[in-house]
């Protein structure tokens, strides 16, 4: 039995921005940006924003 078209994704699924990072995604950042270094703490990380 075939699916029905309304139920198939839209080109092969929608991309969505996500606001709330992982820690490891938030410390390549923060790398990337000078504001982390080996040896720092990896818990209380600043805000961070995704990039674009």
């Amino acid at each position: 039995m075939s699916q029905h078209n309304s139920l198939k994704k839209a080109g092969g699924g929608l991309v969505v921005k996500r606001n709330v990072l992982k820690r490891f995604e938030r410390v390549e950042i923060l790398k990337k940006r000078g504001q982390w270094k080996a040896g720092d703490r990896v818990q209380g990380l600043r805000k961070t924003k995704p990039d674009v």
